[in-house]
């Protein structure tokens, strides 16, 4: 027998077996708690499309953008840059971070030292945002294998009260719920698996594009922090300080010293002064 004839009988064989279940089939065993399991599965694989638009660098951190207020910023146009920023065609991850910043900046005195509090409390608040709207998947993956679970323990409940309705055995009763018990196990684990990695994903991508972000807009900062150069036909965009005193505050008046007492003189003694007429001298008569 040639190897061509071998391969014949092997193909009528084939064709002669009873076809094999179609996963549509397949699915539709799964009953309720599979079009669950398939409805969930559609709402993460739009998730998941979103996610890839969205979470890019692109997306986040537009070269453009970083370019012009990189350039409106070197000039010392403050105003112009958060402009640029609160512009809702120019909403994006960098704009609505340096936004708040320079609102710090210019209404603020001391906006030098306060731009970086501002900063780091937009992104975090911006990073916060971008975990939530990953929630959903992590949700979906998380629960899947649950409801897979679920539809399980529904199968083998139905398995055993086919079992036990009739003293002989139903197998096709016992069949079918045996294989809801399977089938939804096998669909929550298909949805729950990518659902769950791509979870993983998406946060790494974030914690990266995040950081890249911190970078360029310290770097934005720095023009914020080196002298402002003056404008045309005005003074610097930075808000300065009131101006201190050149001269030194003048001391307070020390209090003039007492004067001091005169101190009375001692009294003098004198003999009785000598009468008029009598002679300096005193003598006795001869």
């Amino acid at each position: 027998m040639t190897l061509m004839d071998t391969f014949q009988t092997v193909l009528a064989q084939a064709d002669a077996l009873e076809p094999g279940t179609s996963w549509l089939a397949t699915i539709q065993s799964g009953g309720v708690i599979g079009y669950i399991i398939i409805g969930l599965s559609v709402v993460a694989l739009t998730l998941i499309i979103i996610h890839l638009v969205q979470i890019r660098r692109g997306g986040l951190i537009p070269a453009g953008q970083l370019e012009q207020i990189d350039t409106l910023l070197a000039r010392g146009d403050v105003t112009g840059a958060l402009e640029y920023c609160l512009d809702p065609d120019n909403d994006s991850f960098l704009t609505r971070i340096l936004a708040a910043g320079l609102t710090r900046y210019q209404g603020s005195a001391f906006g030098a030292f306060e731009i970086k509090n501002a900063i780091e409390e937009a992104g975090e608040d911006q990073t916060a945002r971008l975990y939530r709207s990953t929630d959903p998947l992590g949700v979906i993956g998380s629960i899947a294998p649950l409801l897979g679970l679920l539809g399980t323990v529904l199968g083998m409940v139905g398995a055993f009260e086919a079992l036990s309705r009739t003293a002989a055995v139903n197998h096709e009763d016992l069949a079918s719920n045996i294989s809801l018990a399977l089938v939804t196990t096998l669909m929550g684990l298909i949805l729950a698996i990518p659902c769950i990695a791509l979870f993983t994903f998406f946060r790494n991508r974030i914690d990266a594009f995040a950081s890249e972000a911190g970078q360029d807009i310290e770097r934005l900062v720095l023009h914020l922090e080196s002298p402002a150069p003056a404008r045309p036909g005005g003074a610097s965009t930075r808000p300065q300080p009131a101006a201190r005193s050149a001269s030194p505050p003048a001391p307070a008046p020390t209090p003039a010293a007492p004067a001091a007492r005169a101190k009375p003189s001692p009294p003098t003694t004198a003999g009785p002064s000598p009468a008029p007429g009598a002679p300096a001298g005193g003598g006795g008569s001869s």
